[in-house]
């Protein structure tokens, strides 16, 4: 079974990923892989320096993320172009590996895509997990995390399709509010429903 694992900014999806891990599925995980798609000397990289200018490029022949960033933080069609030349590549390394894992002999598979719905890519997975929490929750640990104003955190939070929105779409919801044994006592529940070994 191909399970997507999503959820929110600071709702603990990376916390579950963990767990998961831990209990031996292997992990397909879109935002390692955008990082991987862009290291120095990679076609990703080089089509970004075309579209963008050198000045993307670090003195170490990596990607200035930051100075990308300011590029195209408040132009729609720079974000789009951008997008276009990095998606692709994400989404045929993910299917790569998601191949490689089965190939090995892995029954299920779990796809750490934290824009699924966003992107789209629920055709990618059977089932799909959504770690939840509260938006007040997400709030406090975003300012704890990210040493963040209450007003920037509620911006990147708004900026996200709401979680209750997520909810909808999913298969299972775990609440992530409280410890992580509870958290993790979900997570069992829903593998034992789903009867799913690695």
């Amino acid at each position: 079974m191909i399970i997507g694992l999503t959820g929110s900014i600071a709702t603990g999806k990376s916390t579950v990923s963990r767990m998961l891990k831990e209990k031996g599925y292997p992990i397909v995980d879109a935002d390692e892989i955008s990082r991987q798609v862009v290291e120095p000397g990679s076609i990703v990289l080089e089509k970004i320096a075309d579209a963008f200018g050198k000045e993307v490029i670090d003195q170490n022949g990596g990607l200035n993320r930051e100075k990308l960033g300011s590029l195209i933080f408040n132009d729609q069609l720079k974000r789009e172009k951008l997008n276009a030349i990095m998606h692709p590549a994400v989404r045929q390394e993910m299917i790569r590996q998601k191949e490689s894992w089965l190939e090995k002999g892995f029954n299920t598979v779990i796809m750490d895509i934290p824009l699924l719905f966003e992107s789209k890519l629920q055709s990618y997975v059977e089932k799909i997990i959504v770690v939840s929490a509260t938006p007040s929750i997400q709030r406090d640990r975003l300012m704890a995390r990210n040493n963040l104003t209450g007003e920037e955190a509620d911006a990147r939070i708004n900026s996200q399709l709401p979680i209750s929105e997520k909810e909808k779409g999913a298969d299972a919801v775990i609440n992530n509010n409280d410890s992580l044994e509870e958290t993790e006592r979900q997570l069992d529940e829903i593998l034992a429903k789903w009867l799913v070994l690695p």
